[in-house]
């Protein structure tokens, strides 16, 4: 595969993101999703601002049309999206919200032709299909309670990280910066600073004074920041101002079967023969989707050139 150096630093990011569920229920304090999703977001923007300013030897500000592109891709992937998933992460069983999330590469497919005019391939959807079946095997039981909030929490985040994904891909990478890597170093800044401070006002109305935080809470948010949210953002912007945006988002479901594994490593879960089918089935899905056909990519080479990432 030629642009193996774009999708698999891309897939480190869902991995990173499966994490989430096993942080936010052992780590956190309880009840408070939106001081989760602010305390994850804002420190990582302002620590990703810095390291730009440091590399280019000027402030790190969005220039001319990144200035509202960066608030609404910020609201989009980080202030709605963080929001959303912690609420369904506490209401809802993570499985269901998995399974939720795992629809995202249709809501995505309907939203590249709407705004890009981009058909998404077959063997993409093919593998998206496969991955939802193979995450419904994997995190679903029999005595699953649906709670109405998570539910909406959950299809909104599919939604509108959707929606950030297909703006992201349009709008590229913001110009003014020498190399590649520093201006997705900050695009994700600045979205994850937009987002944080979008969060940052309702955390204190809806949730109150902050809490007294453990070392284990202060570990937890650390864990978040840097590798949850710095890291996995900057490789994730990075697949999606490359791939095309069916491609990149089938690698979400990444996620789930990681969640499960760790799940089945340190809570001590048990993995049934239906679930461990579930999770070769989303990994035969990732490689599907992913993957491209040779004249498929013949037809994008142009593009990933134009949109080449420096290795960092």
């Amino acid at each position: 595969m030629r642009d193996l150096r774009f999708v698999a630093p891309s897939a480190i990011a869902p991995m990173l993101w499966g994490t989430t569920y096993l942080v936010t229920t052992e780590f956190l304090p309880a009840g408070r999703p939106l001081l989760a999703a602010a305390v994850r977001a804002l420190p990582a923007g302002l620590l990703l601002i810095a390291t730009v300013a440091l590399l280019a030897g000027r402030l790190a500000v969005p220039r001319g049309a990144w200035w509202w592109r960066s608030a609404v891709l910020g609201l989009l992937n980080i202030g709605l999206f963080f929001a959303l998933l912690f609420i369904g992460a506490y209401r809802l069983p993570g499985g269901v919200a998995a399974v939720l999330g795992a629809l995202g590469p249709f809501v995505v497919a309907g939203l590249a032709f709407v705004l890009l005019r981009d058909r998404p391939s077959g063997r993409a959807m093919i593998g998206a299909v496969i991955g939802v079946a193979g995450v419904a095997l994997l995190v679903l039981r029999s005595t699953v309670v649906l709670d109405p909030i998570g539910l909406a929490a959950a299809a909104g985040g599919t939604l509108v990280m959707s929606l950030g994904t297909v703006l992201g891909r349009r709008w590229g990478t913001p110009e003014g910066f020498d190399r590649k890597p520093t201006a997705l170093l900050a695009l994700t800044g600045w979205q994850l600073t937009a987002g944080g401070l979008a969060l940052l006002p309702f955390t204190f109305l809806v949730e109150g004074a902050l809490p007294a935080f453990t070392l284990t809470n202060l570990a937890g948010y650390g864990y978040l920041t840097l590798f949850g949210t710095a890291l996995a953002y900057f490789l994730w912007f990075r697949g999606v101002t490359t791939l095309a945006p069916t491609r990149i988002t089938v690698l979400a479901l990444l996620s789930p079967v990681v969640a499960a594994v760790l799940g089945w490593a340190a809570l001590g879960q048990s993995l049934s023969a239906g679930q461990l089918a579930g999770a070769v089935a989303v990994l035969g899905a990732v490689l599907l989707g992913a993957s491209q056909p040779r004249r498929r990519r013949k037809a994008e080479e142009p593009v990933a050139r134009s949109a080449e990432v420096e290795p960092v």
